[in-house]
Parts: structure tokens; sequence; C-alpha cells
């Protein structure tokens, strides 16, 4: 199965009819998946965990479609966690197949992402994975980085707690170079080193098999994000769970907005006042006037904006460079 909609023969009027009445709310632009049940879909179905987990892509792919269908812009899976790596090596050996045989045929679909524009990022401690896996996954991210029109994000070799000891040691390392100071580092900030930094925070979350649990996927990302817990395992994930879960977003609408708008006024407010204090801490007391303090606030703030923006670049810049190198060393090795 292709992981791109393909030309459709005719949607049926009950699904049309669903999607008109959908979008009449609000849809959210950012899903994210937690796609448990492969292995116990398997065993259901008497079969081996592998095809279980074939199983599982070809559902992402369907969902995929369905997701652009209602408008859904950008969507995250929770592909395989760091955790995954102390099952049993077959299995893991299985899932490392999988990925190099998905992203290799990916690659085959080139004319059809440039068609449909979308952006593949593979996010988690890549590192961790096997030298030609990371290549092919770095291939697909090269290939596909300037596109706009949507997004998919696979999570891979991946744990939120990992992801925020990564964004931590990016912080430090800023400080330690002197393009940051101590007094720059805050909440978006550190939003802003995470690998899920170029997205938006998941507006609907998504999780299948029952379990009520995030198991370490996005928990810094989802803290105003709509949880939907469906009791039903992945491959076994239909249209209509979709429409139920933008449904209970769309339900919980008003409370997350307010919560969400509350949050970045608390945020905005507390980093003027961080500023202020920085100033304050620097100045004469002879030269406190109200102008001069506003003056020097402004032109403080000015500058932390300047020292995070070469920051921020720093860090970009040495994840294009990972993804260079390895897309550079793929061609060699193929010649």
């Amino acid at each position: 199965m292709s992981w791109f909609p393909q030309k459709k023969t005719g949607q049926s009027w009950v699904h049309r009819v669903c999607q008109k009445i959908l979008k009449s709310g609000p849809i959210p632009k950012h899903v994210a998946f937690i796609m448990d049940g492969n292995r116990r879909f398997a065993v259901k179905n008497h079969m081996e965990r592998a095809e279980g987990h074939f199983k599982g892509f070809d559902k992402l792919a369907e969902t995929l479609e369905w997701c652009l269908d209602i408008g859904i812009t950008e969507v995250t899976v929770y592909a395989f966690s760091i955790e995954n790596f102390k099952r049993s090596k077959e299995e893991v050996d299985c899932l490392m197949e999988l990925a190099r045989q998905k992203f290799t045929r990916l690659m085959q679909e080139k004319e059809l992402i440039q068609k449909h524009e979308v952006c593949v990022r593979v996010l988690g401690n890549l590192n961790l994975l096997p030298l030609d896996v990371q290549e092919v996954i770095a291939e697909c991210v090269h290939f596909s980085k300037d596109n706009k029109r949507a997004v998919l994000n696979v999570c891979f070799a991946y744990t939120s707690r990992d992801e925020i000891c990564a964004a931590m040691r990016e912080l430090a390392e800023g400080v330690q170079l002197g393009l940051i100071r101590d007094s720059d580092v805050s909440e978006e900030l550190m939003e802003k080193c995470l690998y899920t930094s170029q997205s938006p925070h998941p507006d609907l979350l998504i999780r299948t098999s029952g379990e009520v649990r995030l198991s370490d996927f996005l928990l810094w990302q989802t803290s105003y994000s709509c949880l939907s817990f469906v009791d039903v395992l992945w491959p076994e994930f239909s249209i209509w769970h979709l429409y139920g879960a933008v449904l209970h977003y769309q339900r919980n609408y008003p409370s997350i907005k307010s919560a969400i708008d509350s949050d970045m006024a608390d945020r905005i407010r507390r980093q003027r006042e961080q500023d202020y204090e920085c100033v304050i801490s620097t100045c004469d007391s002879s030269d406190q006037s109200t102008s001069s303090l506003s003056s020097r606030v402004h032109q403080y703030t000015l500058d932390r904006e300047a020292r995070i923006k070469q920051f921020l670049h720093h860090v970009n810049s040495k994840r294009l460079h990972y993804f260079q190198e390895l897309v550079n060393r793929k061609k060699t090795v193929g010649v």
C-alpha cells in the first residue's frame, strides 16, 4: 500500500455527509496517534507478529488519507519507542526491516511526495538505529524538507523523556558556548529545542487498544491536547473511530482553547517580568527612572531575542548537518 492518497473510486454519501457535518465545527489541524495493538491483533487473528506490524502500517496509510479528507494537515505517529529495543531480537529485527522497506518504498514515490507536497520528518534518537536505516530515513527527510502542504511526523527510537533530556543538553551547550545566558532559558526556549520544534502542539491525541496512558509519548506537547482513548486494536481502527475522536475534540474545544490562551498570556507575562528583573539586577540605584528602565528593558529584550535566534540557528544547523552527512554517505557508498 502506498504512503499517499490514491485516486478515489468515490465516497459513500454517508461519509460525505459526515465530513460536511464535522467541517461545520473546528477541525484539529494536528493529530497524534499512539498506534497500539498490532501484536494483540496478530495473536487474535492467529498470525505472526510481523504480519500484525505490516497490517498496522497499512492502517496508517489508510488513516492518513482519512485525515487529509477532513482537513487534518499534520499527523504525528508513535512508530517505535526506545523501550521497544527491550523486546525480543526477532521482533526488533522485524521492525527494523519494516522501516527499511517502507522508507525505501517512500523514496520510490518521489513524484507522489512532490505532488501532494508532503513533508516527512522522523523524530527521535536516530543514532540508536542501524546505520543503513538512518541513511534511508535521512534521504526521505532531506528530500521532502521543503514541502508545506501536509506533514507526517514519524517518532522512531523515541521517548518523551529522551527528547526532553536532549533539549536540556542543547540548552546547556548553548550556555557553555556563550550563545545564550542562563537567564534566557525558559519554557518557550525549551520547546524550541525539542525534536518537534517545527510543529505546533497536537490538537488531538488518539490512542487505540483501550490502554489509557501516554506511554512516554509527547508528554510536553500534549499538556493542552484533547485526549481520545479508543477501545479497538490499531489495525481495526476505522474512519468512524476517527470521526468520533474529532467530535470529542469539538465538544471540548472551548475549554481547551481557553486554557491555551491563558497559558500563552502567562508565558508572555513571565517573560516580561524576567526581562525586567534581569535589567534591574544590573542597574545602578541612581539610574532607575521610569523612562530609563523602559528603554533598558526594551533593549535587553531585543538583545535576548537576537541571542536566542543565533542559538536556534546553531541547533537547527546541527540537525540539518546530521541528515546531510547521512545522505552524502549513502550516495558515496552507493557509487
